[in-house]
C-alpha cells in the first residue's frame, strides 16, 4: 500500500481551488452478459456507477466485488480485468482527467482508486445521474452541468477519504508512493507558510525549510504541486484577503498589514492583479 497522506493534505485542493481543473473525455451507459470479461487500463480517470448486476474486479491476485448502486474509480495505469458475476451487468461510466495546475496525477497521492459504497455519496450521485439523463438527451447546459456534478461527486469522496469513511483498496504503483512522498516531504513548508502568511515569504526560507537549494526547491514544489511556491503564497493571501475584506471587520491597511505586505498600496496591486478589482470595490 502506498503512504497516506495527513488529512491536512487535502486543503491543499481548496486553498488552490481557482487551479482545479477537470474535464470529462467521455460519458455513457452499457450494458454486458454474463459471458463479459475485460482487460485493460486507462490513460485517464475511470469512474463507474454500477446500475445493475454484480462485476468482479481483478488487480494482480487481488479480487473486488462491486454490486448494484456501488462506484468504482479507476486511476490512470491501473490494469484490472474485470467480469459480470450475475445474467448481466449495466453501468454508467466517466473518463475525465483532473489536475491541480499542470499536475494531472494529483489525485494519486490520496488512496481513492476502489469500490465505494453509493450510500457514502447518495445525494452526489443522485445529483450525477439527474444531470447524466438530460446529458443523453442533449439537453441545453447539461454539458457544463454535468462536469459540475462530476466535480461535486469526486469532492465528496474526497471529504469521505478525509473523514476516514473511505479508503481506496486498489494497488498502486512505486510511482504513485513517489508522489506521495513529494507532497509529504513538502508538509514543513505548508506548515511554515500557514503559520507565518502574516509575514513576506521568501522563496530561500522555503527551500531551506525543505532542505534543498532554492533552484532544486522550486523544481521540486512544482513537480509535486502543479505551481510555483510564488503562485501557492500569492494563492494563500489572496484567499485569505477575500475573507478579511469580507467580514468587513477590517481597513485596507491593516489587511496589507496582516498578510505581510510592506503598504496599502503593494497589497492593492497584487489584489486588483488576481480579481481584476481594486479591493476597495471588492465587496458591495
Amino acid at each position: 500500500m502506498g503512504l497516506v497522506l495527513p488529512m491536512d493534505s487535502l486543503n491543499i485542493f481548496n486553498e488552490l481551488s481557482e487551479l482545479v481543473m477537470l474535464r470529462i473525455n467521455s460519458c455513457s451507459e452499457i450494458a454486458h452478459p454474463n459471458s463479459w470479461i475485460e482487460s485493460k487500463h486507462h490513460k485517464d480517470y475511470d469512474l463507474w456507477y454500477i446500475q445493475e448486476g454484480r462485476i468482479e474486479i481483478r488487480i494482480q491476485e487481488e479480487v473486488y466485488l462491486a454490486s448494484e448502486g456501488d462506484l468504482i474509480l479507476f486511476s490512470p495505469k491501473i490494469a484490472y480485468t474485470a467480469t459480470t458475476l450475475s445474467s448481466r451487468c449495466k453501468f454508467i461510466f466517466t473518463h475525465f482527467d483532473l489536475g491541480l495546475g499542470n499536475h494531472l496525477g494529483i489525485l494519486d497521492n490520496f488512496q481513492l482508486s476502489g469500490i465505494i459504497d453509493g450510500t457514502l455519496v447518495e445525494e452526489e450521485v443522485r445529483l450525477f445521474l439527474d444531470t447524466y439523463d438530460q446529458y443523453k438527451l442533449s439537453a441545453p447546459m447539461s454539458g457544463i452541468r454535468l462536469k459540475g456534478c462530476l466535480t461535486i461527486l469526486i469532492a465528496k469522496i474526497m471529504e469521505q477519504y478525509g473523514r476516514k469513511q473511505y479508503r481506496g483498496e486498489f494497488t498502486h504503483y512505486p510511482t504513485n508512493q513517489k508522489l506521495t512522498k513529494d507532497l509529504d516531504k513538502l508538509q514543513p513548508v505548508f506548515d511554515f507558510i500557514h503559520e507565518h502568511l502574516h509575514q513576506t515569504l521568501r522563496v530561500g526560507e522555503l527551500a531551506a525549510i525543505a532542505g534543498m537549494s532554492e533552484k532544486y526547491f522550486i523544481s521540486y514544489f512544482k513537480q509535486a504541486l502543479g505551481v510555483t511556491p510564488g503562485r501557492y503564497v500569492y494563492q494563500l493571501k489572496m484567499n485569505r484577503a477575500r475573507e478579511l475584506l469580507y467580514s468587513k471587520r477590517y481597513s485596507i491597511q491593516q489587511i496589507a498589514s496582516m498578510l505581510g505586505y510592506p503598504d496599502p498600496f503593494s497589497f492593492s496591486k497584487a489584489f486588483k492583479k488576481y480579481y481584476k478589482v481594486p479591493p476597495s470595490k471588492f465587496v458591495w
